[in-house]
């Protein structure tokens, strides 16, 4: 991940879940993946859990803990989700005390890790954390998104007295996300924060290819729930630990 990256993501943290609202279908997405794949799991982990949004739907029968590189994004986990243990890290790199039943990463946060090694390595550390036969859920914006999303025009979002736009350069496998955020401060006073966010594209077969030597694939949907392919939205992944 960029320092780029991080530092828009400090920037943007106090708007994030303004902006984006509750992510009711990723949590029922992987709520059902659980039951399907690991219905007895009683531990949670989630890489790049940012507010903790999606940590707060998966209810209250679960161990949940969770890891960001965001400070201010964790500031605002911790009040989210109380009962959850996060730690400040880098998910190429993390190293807890503990294992997990399962273990997500959604809202495309692979896709911030921007080399092909540092997702090898998030593949590595997250085998780590898990138990035998432990449950790897993880979602991706696919190449065929991010060509589509750099023919649009920019993205204009009101929320409350702020107003998001947001545009995307596609320069394979690269994707650069511009955000500025105009916050008003009073009257016809505005304050302009901007930032901006690098994604790394890879195909559905070349993310398998790095996943293989940890892990067996089960299944990988878009987001209606039919077999993903490269011009897919999104691809949805379910893993099992070797």
């Amino acid at each position: 991940m960029t320092h780029e990256t991080r530092s828009a993501y400090e920037l943007f943290a106090p708007f994030y879940d303004a902006v984006n609202g509750e992510p009711e279908d990723r949590i029922h997405d992987i709520l059902g993946l659980i039951d399907t794949f690991a219905p007895t799991a009683a531990s949670v982990l989630e890489l790049g859990c940012g507010t903790g949004a999606v940590l707060a739907g998966l209810g209250d029968h679960l161990r949940l803990a969770g890891v960001d590189f965001s400070p201010a994004m964790l500031d605002v986990a911790r009040r989210r989700v109380p009962r959850g243990t996060f730690t400040l890290a880098d998910i190429t790199s993390f190293a807890l005390p503990d294992t997990f039943d399962v273990v997500i990463s959604v809202l495309d946060t692979l896709n911030h890790v921007t080399t092909v090694e540092g997702w090898r390595a998030v593949f590595a550390a997250v085998a780590a954390h898990l138990v035998p036969g432990g449950i790897f859920l993880f979602d991706v914006n696919t190449v065929g998104r991010m060509a589509s999303l750099d023919e649009m025009a920019p993205w204009v979002h009101d929320f409350g007295d702020n107003t998001l736009v947001m545009s995307l350069s596609y320069e394979a496998p690269f994707a650069h996300w511009d955000i500025r955020v105009f916050e008003h401060l009073d009257d016809d006073i505005y304050r302009c924060r901007q930032g901006r966010i690098t994604e790394l594209a890879l195909t559905l077969e070349e993310i398998c290819g790095l996943a293989a030597e940890n892990f067996e694939v089960l299944t990988t949907n878009d987001t209606e729930g039919n077999a993903a392919s490269d011009e897919a939205p999104r691809a949805l992944f379910a893993l099992r630990r070797r």
